[in-house]
């Protein structure tokens, strides 16, 4: 090891850089560090100032922890639409990172790492925004983010660093004064008329990560055209120091608090289509947020409506670790144990359950048997779907001279019921990529082709008002939403928004009630009038340098060679939405995406995608059966199905990783 060294009771790492180098290269020739993970250490010992990052480099190598350093180097975390997203706590934590520690026994400093969640990182993305934004608005004005962070280790520390270099660089910023919800953050950029918002946050994650999410002027997310520019202006920086303008050009931080969070509770309020039905609901809903920012919102909005609010007293914690799950993703029934347990104590109907940013919700609800019953992000999606139309009609929101413009939005993954429920009622259907960015940018779409004229300052019309606009000169949408537990139902937020389903779900539960039914029974009722339909999600995980590697190609795999024979079933048709040009039904060509859809002669299908956040390779299954009132054998056969249809599948992606 030449002349390094680790020696004393806490780390000391001497800075001979020539010996360190030697060692990585020794290293690389032996095969065990990537030749990118060579030049990318290279790459972030030039750009950081942090002695951390030297010291974190030098104790990995004197320790041997190649596979650390190949996960941390193996490539540079890229920011794509969606931001950034890595781990920020290393599998290995060294001396220098683990320092005097963190808040909830977090390291002191995050990992060290071109492909981690760093300042390193962080600084690149913020002021790639902040450049692009500054371009965007010109020299008349100084350009305004927003900065939103959960509760995720090194949130706040990266929100707060964010708004300082905003402010260096001559923007004005707005920092949320504590952790908030991803969905707020995009009401708030809107309603304040910033230029860009960013969320640090990894959603449902695991604790280890975290992530950057950035927004334009519209509150989405980014897409084309402003996606490319700005993944450019990050791209190009390879730095972490930067030329702060003069004190009088910086800009303002301001803070926001309770008025912000008043104001957007306001325009939730206004998801409500019969707010008579929860007049008297006096139902009984448990409500966790699994750590998170979920409760800041979603609980007094809750308690507002009329309903008896309990939460999970361990889990209102705001806490990074999630101690109390394995996973802080509500999609999964254990991460809603102690929710249930809670609901079966004090006779609750309800649980419902958000992740640590609060823009997904899952639900458990109680049968007419009396049984706790979880609910599928397709079920819980169509519920609000099907209820959302029938109530526009009664109430008068749509009728027969309208309906064409009126319209769900939902992603190509997500259940066909949507569809079939819009058909019924004679409402339309667009079907997006994965990503919520995609159902946003519709929005909007349908916001500009409103003549200027009528429209006129259109983030501060009342819903109703914005509804008619939509319904004369565009197109209305009522409900939107993918699998993966995300929902919208309103046009003043541009992303999912699990405040905003709480909401719209305490509607239909109210309206389940008043019918003397339960929300499982509504929904059996809604499958025997369209028949069932079943959807599984199921993934492959693959970690690190040598699992990213893997999952791309396996997902080449499946593009090459797509199947021509599945569960001893033909294939009917495959598309690739990779290398095809294929047109949403609006006639908007779709970008390309890693994804292959096969369809089967029976009825079936799946689809097969990388994950873009996670280190998985995702698969999604689909089978129905026509409308019946003998739902228990549709539904044993449906299920077993797609039991077969998972095998075949498996069977073959492992055939071809061999």
């Amino acid at each position: 090891m030449g002349g390094i060294a680790l020696y004393g009771g806490r780390a000391s790492i001497r800075r001979d850089m020539s010996d360190l180098a030697s060692t990585l290269d020794q290293a690389t020739k032996d095969g065990l560090l990537l030749p990118d993970a060579r030049k990318n250490i290279d790459l972030l010992l030039n750009a950081s100032t942090s002695p951390v990052v030297l010291a974190s480099v030098t104790e990995l190598a004197v320790r041997g922890e190649w596979e650390e350093l190949n996960d941390r180097f193996f490539k540079t975390l890229a920011f794509g639409t969606g931001g950034l997203r890595g781990r920020t706590i290393g599998r290995v934590v060294t001396t220098a990172e683990q320092g005097e520690g963190g808040p909830n026994e977090r390291p002191e400093h995050p990992c060290s790492g071109t492909a981690s969640m760093n300042f390193f990182n962080v600084s690149r993305a913020v002021r790639g925004l902040i450049a692009y934004a500054k371009r965007h608005v010109g020299t008349e004005r100084k350009p305004k983010l927003v900065f939103a962070h959960d509760t995720r280790h090194f949130s706040r520390d990266f929100a707060e660093f964010c708004a300082k270099v905003a402010s260096e660089l001559g923007c004005d910023a707005w920092l949320f004064e504590d952790a908030r919800s991803t969905p707020q953050l995009s009401f708030a950029v809107r309603d304040l008329r910033a230029d860009a918002g960013v969320v640090l946050t990894a959603s449902h994650n695991p604790s280890h990560d975290n992530g950057f999410k950035a927004y334009f002027n519209d509150g989405a997310q980014i897409v084309e055209p402003h996606a490319s520019e700005i993944i450019a202006e990050v791209n190009a920086i390879e730095s972490e120091e930067y030329d702060a303008v003069a004190d009088d050009q910086r800009g303002r931080i301001t803070v926001l608090g309770a008025e912000a969070d008043r104001g957007y509770m306001d325009r939730l309020k206004s998801l409500l289509m019969q707010p008579s039905l929860l007049e008297g609901a006096s139902a009984k809903v448990v409500f966790t947020n699994l750590h998170g920012t979920g409760g800041q919102i979603t609980v007094p909005m809750l308690k507002e409506l009329g309903f008896e609010v309990l939460t999970v007293p361990e889990q209102d914690v705001r806490d990074g670790r999630f101690p109390t799950v394995a996973s802080p993703n509500p999609e999964n029934a254990a991460a809603l144990e102690m929710g249930i347990a809670l609901a079966e104590q004090e006779g609750a109907e309800i649980v419902i359950g958000t992740d640590p940013d609060s823009d997904r919700m899952g639900v458990v609800a109680r049968d007419g048997a009396g049984v706790m019953r979880l609910l599928t992000g397709n079920q819980i999606g169509s519920l609000m779907a099907w209820y959302r139309a029938q109530a526009a009609f009664e109430i008068g929101w749509l009728n027969e001279t309208t309906r064409a413009r009126a319209l769900f939005v939902k992603t190509f993954v997500t259940t066909e019921l949507q569809s079939a429920i819009a058909a019924k009622f004679g409402l339309g259907v667009v079907n997006t990529l994965t990503g919520f960015k995609y159902i946003a940018s519709k929005l909007r779409k349908y916001e500009d082709a409103i003549p200027e004229d009528k429209k006129g300052d259109y983030r501060s019309l009342d819903e109703d008002t914005t509804r008619k606009l939509r319904l004369e000169y565009s197109r209305f949408f009522l409900f939107g939403g993918e699998e993966s537990y995300g929902y919208l139902g309103c046009d003043f937020v541009r992303d999912k928004d699990a405040n905003g389903a709480a909401v719209m779900f305490a509607e239909v539960a109210a309206y389940a009630k008043a019918k003397g039914t339960t929300l499982p029974d509504l929904l059996d009722e809604i499958y025997k009038e369209f028949g069932y339909h079943e959807e599984r999600g199921k993934a492959l995980v693959m970690e690190g340098a040598d699992g990213a590697a893997k999952i791309q190609s396996l997902a080449r795999s499946f593009s090459q060679r797509p199947p021509t024979e599945v569960d001893g079933v033909a294939v009917e048709r495959v598309r690739d939405f990779s290398v095809e040009t294929i047109f949403d039904e609006e006639g908007d060509e779709l970008p390309k995406e890693g994804m292959l859809f096969v369809d089967l002669a029976d009825g079936r299908s799946f689809a097969v995608r990388p994950s873009g956040t996670e280190p998985k390779i995702k698969f999604y299954l689909f089978a129905k059966s026509p409308p019946t009132d003998e739902l228990a054998g549709s539904k044993a056969a449906v299920s077993e199905s797609l039991d077969r249809l998972w095998s075949a599948i498996e069977s073959d992606a492992a055939e071809r990783m061999r």
